[in-house]
Parts: C-alpha cells; structure tokens; sequence
C-alpha cells in the first residue's frame, strides 16, 4: 500500500538534518533566527507584544526552562512560545515568506523546545530550514493572495496562514527525535485541529482587528498540541491530506489544492531561500517596494514633510480592500497597515524602527495632516511583472513640494530575493536592525554575544545559552 502524504512528510521530516542542508538554507535560516529575535526584542513595550508576554506568564508558569524574550521569565514551552510569537509578529517588521507570515508561527515552539531540551545550534537551523521548507510548499499547493485569473487579481473567499502548523508540527517532532509514526500521527493531528484561515474577513474591515491575519501564539500552541498528543499516543486521520472530497483540503477552505508541489523532489531540491524575504520597515510587506521609492526622494531632495503637497503613489493590485485604503487609525496597530499613513510617517525621516509605532509619532498632527494628501492606485504594470519574477512589485511615488514633482520607481521591493542583487538584504543591515530593534532592552555587550552566537550558530552546543542571552541584562 501507497504511504499517504503525511507518511511521506513524515519520512522527509526523520531524515532532515544539518548535514544534508545547501549551504543556502542554513545561511537563510541563521538570518531568519537573528531577524526574529530583533523584532520580538522591539515589541517588549507594544501593545500587542505586552498582551503577549501576560499571556505567556498566565499560561507558562514560573518554574519554566524557556525564555520569554525581553523579559526576565521563564516559563513552560507552552507560554514562552505564546509570548514570542505576538513579540515576533508584533510590529509586522518580521520576516516574509510565501504564504506571508511563515515565521512567526513555527519558529517559537523550535526557540522554546531548543532550549527546554537543550539541543544543539545545528539542529535548530534544522528545525528552522525545516519549518520554513514545509510552509512554504504548501503554499504552493493552495490558495494565495496574489492569485491571478484573466489579467486580474483573484482574492479567494478564504486565506490564511494556518498551514504553518504542519512545518511547526513537523519541526517539534524532528527535535523530539520522533519516530516516522508518530511524526505521521502528529502531523494528521495538526491536520485535524489546525487553527480556521480567517485572513479574508480581516481583510474587509476596518479598524484592524489586533489578532491580524493570524494570531501567532494561538498557531504555536496548536502545532505544540499535535505534536505531543502523537507522542503521548494520540492517533491521527492519516489520509487527511490525501482526501480531497472530505479532508484536509476541504475544511480548511482552500479552492486549489495541488498535493503534488508539498511532495515534488522534497529533500532534493530546497524551495524556501530562493524567496526569503526581510523588511527594511515595520509596516505590511504591500508598502515597501513605495517607501523605498519616497525615502530616495524625501532623503535625496531634503524634504520636510510640511513642504510636501501631495504623494501619489502607484503599486500592489492586491490592496484595494479596507485594511489597506483606510485612513481610520484608532490604535497604532492600524498604522501598521494603512497605505497613506505608511507613507506619511515614511516622509518623515523617521529611522525604521519600533519609533515608527510611537503614539507621538502615529498620531501627530504632522502625519495626520499628510495623510490626507496620500493617492493610491495599482501600478499599471503589476500583472505583467508578476507574471515575469515572483518577487515583482511594481511601485512608482511622485512627491509634489517647491513647486514641482519628484519622482522615483522601484520594480522589487528592498529586502526580496531577486535579479537586482541590491534588493536582497545583507548581514550587515540585518545586524543593524536587530541593534536597532535591542536598543533600550539588550546592552551592546549583549547584542554583540548574540550577533556571534547566531552566526556561528554552527558551533553552539547548547542552544538554551542564546536563548537566556535574550532575557533582560538583570537576569
């Protein structure tokens, strides 16, 4: 008899491990890990990153083995992979891989795990190069948002990102040392009880509601619970994913389901680097390659922001819903998202940072004046250049100021892999915005410790020591 998807998955997932990795997965993967840390060190003091941290206190404990980044707790793994995830996704400054928002619902549980078990540096770039490759190919098989049918943008009635819980599951279980069954049994658990794709209606309302696409802790918790109901010996639905008619497919609301991209050449062919991507700015990915374009402009020409009459701007076709076109900022989460307010701050030669999300700055008058002289519309060629490179985001500014129109275009976005080497970023940026991001929470000495450890993650014996760099220097 045919071993069913999960069974194969689960023989991918025993066989992952540092050894057999490209050199291009554990280098994306060391990225993806310091990236991460920097953002959730710079959401200690926001809102959504605070109500994440309680909620990992209420539910961790107190006598735990797993950091609290920021903080001088440590809790269950269950509560330190709560809290870490709403800190990495708080400031929407993390990073980006299709079907969006990958990390910050399978790298916590594999910080939390990693640590309570001590294991190596090696076996969390596994984990993580694991993680991220499984996300990602099902991405691949299902519905997305960029989506196009005949020449235009074909939003499905659901979304989301609840798919994460099978490279998150995955990823637990390879660090348990599971056996191919009950690593089969724990991901057709995940199956069973991942978490509803509610993206779409979020979408369609605005003011936001807080918990965006997803909520990362809650998608955390789920993968953790599959993977240790299996190894507790809970029995999953092992075709779940093969029934197209009654299973996986069909309740989690997916119109497209292409099973053959999860399984085409797994363990050969590593999918996820060629299109990691980071954010130079802490607002939604849709906006990067327009604030790239205005900091030229506004950076070049010395432009105050009272000086600026109006901002026209040209861009993602996949936009033109309530999330993005309302000017309804009620709570700095909103502004995370609004296009005019984004590029009102943007004109404002603010570093980007966790400053961006300062109710000083969000709400003054200066921005909230600009925004009201922000234009949107989709960039004329959007399809075209999607359909030439994935990574293809056609944006074009004209700022009007002194009496005449500055201008400037971008085709990829800074931060995206792609045929402009300029765009990815480098180390030495991503270095940079974690000091930014630690500022105010880790000392230098304790960001440089960090910086080293990572890249030389290699090296490490015991995880947990990186992970308690991350508490508070009064730890």
């Amino acid at each position: 008899m045919s071993k069913t998807i999960v069974e194969q998955l689960a023989d991918f997932t025993t066989q992952v491990d540092y050894s057999r990795l490209p050199e291009r997965a554990v280098v994306e993967s060391k990225r993806i890990l310091l990236d991460s840390m920097g953002c959730a060190l710079g959401a200690v003091d926001q809102h959504k990153g605070r109500i994440g941290i309680e909620y990992g206190r209420l539910t961790g404990g107190s006598n735990g083995d797993a950091t609290i980044i920021g903080t001088a707790d440590r809790v269950s793994i269950f509560g330190a992979a709560f809290a870490n995830g709403e800190l990495i996704n708080a400031l929407d400054f993390d990073a980006v891989l299709p079907p969006g928002h990958v990390t910050p619902y399978v790298l916590p549980q594999i910080m939390a795990v990693s640590e309570s078990r001590s294991r190596s540096g090696r076996d969390v770039i596994a984990a993580i190069a694991l993680a991220h490759e499984m996300s990602f190919r099902f991405y691949k098989a299902m519905d997305y948002l960029r989506d196009v049918k005949d020449g235009k943008m074909n939003l499905a009635n659901v979304l989301g990102y609840s798919n994460t819980i099978f490279g998150a599951t995955a990823a637990v279980g390879r660090l348990g040392d599971y056996s191919p069954a009950v690593l089969a049994n724990a991901l057709a658990i995940a199956a069973s009880t991942s978490p509803v794709n509610s993206q779409r209606s979020w979408t369609a309302h605005a003011p936001t509601a807080t918990i965006k696409y997803s909520l990362a802790g809650a998608l955390t918790q789920a993968s953790l619970t599959a993977a240790y109901m299996a190894e507790l010996g809970h029995r999953g639905d092992l075709p779940v994913l093969d029934d197209a008619e009654y299973g996986y497919r069909r309740f989690i609301g997916t119109q497209r389901w292409e099973p053959d991209r999860i399984l085409e050449d797994l363990g050969e062919n590593w999918l996820f680097p060629a299109e990691q991507t980071f954010k130079p700015y802490p607002h939604c990915r849709i906006l990067h390659g327009p604030l790239h374009a205005l900091t030229e402009i506004v950076e070049r020409n010395d432009l105050k922001a009272d000086e600026i009459d109006a901002i026209r701007c040209w861009g993602e076709a996949a936009v033109l819903h309530p999330l993005w076109l309302s000017n309804a900022i009620e709570h700095t989460h909103d502004a995370q998202f609004s296009i005019a307010h984004g590029l009102a701050v943007g004109a404002h030669h603010v570093l980007p940072s966790k400053r961006w999300h300062d109710p000083e700055l969000v709400f003054s008058d200066s921005v909230m004046r600009l925004m009201d002289r922000v234009t949107f519309q989709p960039h004329p060629d959007y399809f075209a250049e999607l359909a030439a490179h994935p990574s293809a985001r056609p944006a074009r500014v004209e700022v009007d100021a002194r009496g005449t129109t500055f201008a400037a275009e971008r085709r990829f976005p800074k931060g995206s892999p792609s045929p402009d080497p300029t765009t990815r970023m480098t180390d030495d940026e991503l270095i940079a915005k974690f000091r930014v991001n630690a500022e105010g929470v880790l000392s230098e000495a304790r960001m440089d410790s960090v910086v080293e450890a990572v890249f030389e993650l290699d090296e490490v014996d015991d995880f947990g020591v990186v992970m308690r760099q991350l508490g508070t220097d009064t730890n």
